[in-house]
């Protein structure tokens, strides 16, 4: 059976390599009868991926020891919903997952009303590049990371799951984030088979037929990084949720460049502009993704959570190097003739533009401070990644940046000019009022500005909701609107939940009380116990705020089986839409004295329910978009950023 599905895939990437080679003949030719064989093709390329999976997940479920793969992210103590999604624990199993995610992409599109509008060369076009992108995968999962390995004799047992993987965030927080960059492959390659066949006028904008998977993969990637953010914050124990982690830094780069695009894209359906500049940012969004698989992969770099070179780094860069080369080539190329000037700073354009560039420095500082060992290799003996506080100087002011102009942008008129003054002063007063607010309380001049920003557009899109009724009418306006007010929240999250934490790590005997803020927090027991694979302790710690109860605190420290019975510690949280409380139990003496860190932490919260509002609200503009006439007179398809 092992065999059986390794050979699936060897079918699958010689099915890729055969009809995307079909498809360049028929463009060579200027014919496209062998088009409805390269689409069942592919058709037959996603069933064989899907039978090796169901293959590997039937041994992940079953035990199958004499996989290497299983035997090494499982254990007959894992419960049955991680050995299930030990399925992308491994660098085998999560390039599978992808190479799927991607193929079942291109299953969906082919059966969009989008895609039977798509001239024939246009089609074409889009399978070479697609197969060429499976047959990549595909030879990945074949030559260097095979998933069905063997071993002989099978161990009787596994070597199990990473104790910090054991958690619903890092369970979810991989795949969403593989399917987000597998999502993108279809607007990337979409985009430059229109240009390369220059359908543009005859079928409708790539951007607009894409618009659904460029948002859903948006959404996916948005996701995987909020639900990272939480895991580390729930698992590592370390009160914090971004740490400018390599691997963390590696997703953040695609959805900078995917979001620099969307307020792009804006400019184009509304206004006939940029079209060559969305074609690049939308290839550079899909090579991006694979730049993050090269980051996480390739060893170039150490991370907490980076799966080492393993063969595949070098055919990933080459891989890269030749996509971004391609990608240049056709944005050099293509031109189109009736493009338009952009309008001034001083209007709509001109912020959407700005914003656009904002974000694609925030990416282009973010990936040269992760790549910054392997750079500095050329005049440093012992090379050393950047600390979290450079990224927080350089990045945190540019994303208040952001806040600012996005609290702005949507009085202004797509010509110039303010829409309504009096609405636009009611906005920057918020602004001005909660940034000095902070400021004379705080005396943290970033985190004012944050706060303020974070507040002004909250207030601009309450007022917009309210006074202006098209924009509750239409669903595109909603999703935008929605993706602000949830990014509005995060930065007043991060604003205040970093520079005004409280954290003090004590040791207190039983039945003492140690006091954080307005807090006290009583040590009134210790448990022992035993789970899955592991067991713990187990501290219990009432706590009130002015004598009134406010929760229990119940961190644990755990000690597994495997992993040479490292200790893991188990945060324990009291829930608060001001301040959370946050205990981790480092560890107990024998007299039973605890050792704790303990933190308050205000308006956290904000950050996942922000997160969360990022996430939902992209499903209301997910209907592709319908051509209409913009307030300045303009056509073109109606969306919003």
């Amino acid at each position: 059976m092992h065999l059986s599905a390794y050979l699936l895939l060897v079918a699958s990437l010689l099915f890729a390599l055969f009809f995307a080679g079909a498809a360049a003949a028929q463009l060579w030719q200027g014919r496209s009868s062998a088009l409805p064989w390269i689409e069942k093709a592919h058709l037959m390329l996603t069933g064989f991926m899907t039978l090796s999976s169901v293959v590997l997940l039937y041994a992940l479920v079953n035990f199958d020891f004499s996989l290497v793969y299983v035997a090494s992210y499982t254990d007959r103590a894992l419960p049955l919903f991680y050995r299930m999604t030990a399925f992308w624990a491994g660098q085998a199993g999560s390039m599978l997952f992808w190479a799927w995610s991607v193929a079942l992409f291109g299953v969906i599109f082919a059966v969009t009303s989008g895609y039977r509008d798509l001239s024939p060369q246009t089609k074409l076009w889009y399978w070479l590049f697609f197969l060429a992108v499976m047959a990549f995968f595909l030879l990945i999962l074949t030559a260097w990371s095979n998933p069905f390995l063997t071993a002989a004799p099978a161990p009787a047992d596994g070597n199990g799951l990473n104790p910090l993987l054991q958690n619903p965030g890092m369970i979810f927080h991989p795949p969403l984030l593989f399917l987000g960059y597998g999502g993108f492959a279809i607007p990337g390659c979409l985009a430059l088979a229109q240009a390369m066949s220059n359908g543009y006028g005859r079928e409708g904008a790539w951007a607009g037929i894409s618009r659904p998977f460029t948002l859903t993969a948006w959404l996916f990637l948005t996701a995987g990084i909020v639900l990272g953010g939480w895991w580390s914050y729930m698992e590592l124990g370390w009160g914090g949720y971004w740490a400018w982690d390599p691997v963390e830094n590696a997703s953040l780069i695609p959805w900078l460049v995917s979001t620099a695009f969307l307020h792009t894209s804006v400019i184009e359906s509304r206004r006939g502009k940029l079209h060559r500049v969305n074609i690049l940012l939308m290839a550079l969004t899909t090579i991006s993704a694979f730049f993050a698989t090269y980051l996480v992969r390739s060893g170039v770099v150490d991370s907490l959570h980076a799966f080492g070179d393993g063969g595949v780094g070098r055919p990933l860069l080459v891989f890269i190097l030749a996509s971004i080369a391609l990608t240049v080539a056709v944005t050099l190329i293509w031109r189109k003739d009736d493009a338009k000037p952009l309008s001034g700073i001083d209007s709509r354009e001109g912020f959407l533009v700005l914003v656009a560039w904002v974000l694609l420095a925030l990416s282009a500082i973010i990936l040269v401070a992760t790549m910054w060992p392997v750079f500095s290799k050329f005049w440093v003996e012992k090379p050393m990644g950047l600390e979290p506080a450079f990224y927080n100087r350089v990045c945190l002011p540019l994303f208040a940046g952001i806040a600012v102009l996005l609290s702005i942008c949507p009085w202004l008129g797509w010509k110039g000019g303010v829409r309504s003054m009096p609405k636009l002063l009611a906005v920057l007063g918020v602004m001005a009022a909660v940034t000095a607010m902070t400021w004379y309380t705080y005396r943290m001049p970033m985190a004012a500005l944050g706060a303020g920003a974070g507040a002004a557009c909250v207030a601009g899109i309450i007022i917009l909701l309210t006074t202006e009724s098209h924009v509750r009418r239409n669903n595109a306006s909603l999703a935008a609107h929605g993706v602000h007010l949830g990014l509005a929240l995060m930065v007043l999250g991060v604003a205040f939940s970093g520079p005004y934490k409280l954290e003090q790590e004590v040791e207190i005997p039983r039945d003492a009380t140690v006091k954080l803020g307005k807090y006290d927090l009583r040590y009134v027991n210790l448990y022992e116990g035993e789970g899955a694979g592991y067991i713990f302790i187990e501290a219990e710690l009432n706590v009130t705020r002015e004598g009134a109860p406010v929760g229990v605190l119940s961190p644990q420290r755990r000690l597994y089986a495997k992993f040479d019975r490292q200790a893991y510690a188990e945060a324990a949280t009291i829930f608060g839409l001001g301040d959370e409380l946050y205990a981790t139990l480092l560890g107990v003496d024998a007299s039973g004295a605890a050792t704790l860190k303990i933190s308050v932490n205000p308006l956290v919260n904000w950050v996942w329910i922000g997160g969360t509002l990022m996430c939902i609200a992209p499903f209301l503009g997910l209907r592709r978009p319908s051509s209409s006439r913009d307030e300045d007179g303009d056509t073109g398809d109606r969306q919003e950023a």
